[in-house]
């Protein structure tokens, strides 16, 4: 009888493939290898409802909504979502609007929230008998580089616990096991773009229908619709400056200001219900797969959210990895897998690029000189922004990159 009760646990504890986090990447990953009818376990370090209620950004890309659709998980943001295809920019000359929707490849984002996206996706995990363990925290991953891996991690009641693989996906961030688990040869590019912004959610309606860019003197600011009562607003601020530090009157006057209110029309106000300050920077990993461990998600690339990438690469990522996996588990054959890293990179590094030209097309360089920014890098982003009013081919540029993975 003990003999077949250890099988029994042996088998609860080990899984084909263990995947690392519950985010976009991790819970997508999960569902298509159990659609696959791969055996794959989900860890995730926090509880349930902080995985379904933590914020995140809601722009998905086209590609990402036919990810979803492809394979089913797509029903909620078409009830939900609301498709968006304009953008605003307010500068000193004066505003201009691109429906970017009609430029370039025609296409548009469906505004989501990220957390909505997650619960669909949990949730049709679960109903299709998706194996999960919350508040369940990966310590590391070892021996990625032979035929056994297997995942050390903690239960909630901090007992050590182990988890056998044949493959294991991290897909827990960048400060997760999987990266603390990459070898030497392991090479980290890190950008710091040295602006930081000051993120807001405001209990208040939007007050443009588009997303609004505005590049002031004093710094950036950025307004996106959430939902019909909420918005979120941005303003670029100091490196190191505390959340709380400013108060909501300063809050409201500071975005009326640099949106230009006065010129453009008022904001709509209301009580701020969350803050947090949010340090520009861009972090990529490679290669993506060291032997048995697979990266995907934040733990793979992280982008600067000037451009709303991030969560779209986990998307992407995704399939491709559970497509990869599939073929080496249920086929055999690991070409796909070889393949994974460099097909990843590829989508990474264009994100990539296209973020580093908005964030400078946005931002004044923090300390140049006493006015924010030198006369030269503000005198190109006036050059950036006068082509991007009256170029049609740079248009045709700007919305194919703003919508593209």
């Amino acid at each position: 009888m003990r003999e077949s009760q250890n099988c029994r646990r042996a088998l609860c504890d080990s899984a084909d493939v263990v995947v690392l986090g519950a985010g976009p990447a991790g819970l997508l990953l999960g569902n298509l290898l159990l659609a696959a009818g791969i055996d794959c376990v989900v860890l995730e370090r926090a509880a349930r409802s902080h995985v379904q209620t933590r914020p995140r950004a809601g722009f998905l890309a086209p590609n990402t909504v036919r990810i979803l659709d492809r394979h089913g998980l797509a029903d909620g943001l078409h009830r939900d979502g609301r498709t968006h295809g304009t953008c605003e920019f307010r500068t000193g000359d004066g505003r201009f609007r691109l429906d970017y929707s009609a430029l370039g490849r025609g296409e548009q984002h469906t505004v989501y929230p990220q957390q909505n996206l997650v619960t669909d996706l949990l949730t049709h995990y679960l109903d299709a008998g998706g194996r999960i363990r919350f508040r369940t925290e990966a310590v590391a991953v070892h021996d990625a580089d032979g035929p056994q891996p297997y995942v050390t991690t903690r239960e909630p009641d901090g007992r050590p616990t182990r988890w056998d693989a044949r493959y294991v996906a991290g897909c827990d961030g960048r400060h997760g096991a999987a990266r603390r688990s990459l070898p030497p040869d392991a090479v980290r590019h890190h950008h710091d773009h040295g602006v930081s912004w000051l993120g807001l959610l405001a209990e208040a309606p939007p007050s443009l229908d588009a997303v609004g860019y505005a590049v002031h003197d004093r710094g950036f600011a950025g307004h996106m619709a959430r939902s019909p009562q909420v918005t979120r607003y941005y303003l670029q601020c100091r490196r190191g400056a505390s959340a709380d530090a400013w108060s909501e009157e300063r809050i409201w006057d500071e975005l009326d200001l640099r949106m230009r209110a006065t010129e453009h029309g008022p904001l709509h106000r209301g009580p701020i219900i969350e803050r947090g300050v949010v340090d520009l920077a861009c972090d990529v990993v490679e290669p993506l797969r060291h032997g048995s461990l697979l990266l995907a998600g934040d733990a793979a690339s992280l982008t600067a959210p000037a451009a709303a990438k991030g969560a779209n690469l986990a998307v992407l990522e995704a399939e491709l990895l559970a497509g990869a996996l599939a073929e080496a588990l249920a086929g055999g054959d690991g070409t796909a897998l070889d393949r994974y890293s460099a097909q990843s990179l590829a989508h990474i590094w264009r994100a990539q690029e296209f973020t580093q030209w908005m964030t400078g097309l946005l931002h004044a360089i923090p300390g140049q000189d006493p006015s924010g920014g030198s006369f030269f890098h503000a005198s190109l982003r006036r050059a950036r922004l006068d082509s991007l009013r009256t170029s049609r081919a740079h248009q045709d540029w700007f919305a194919e990159n703003y919508v593209g993975v």
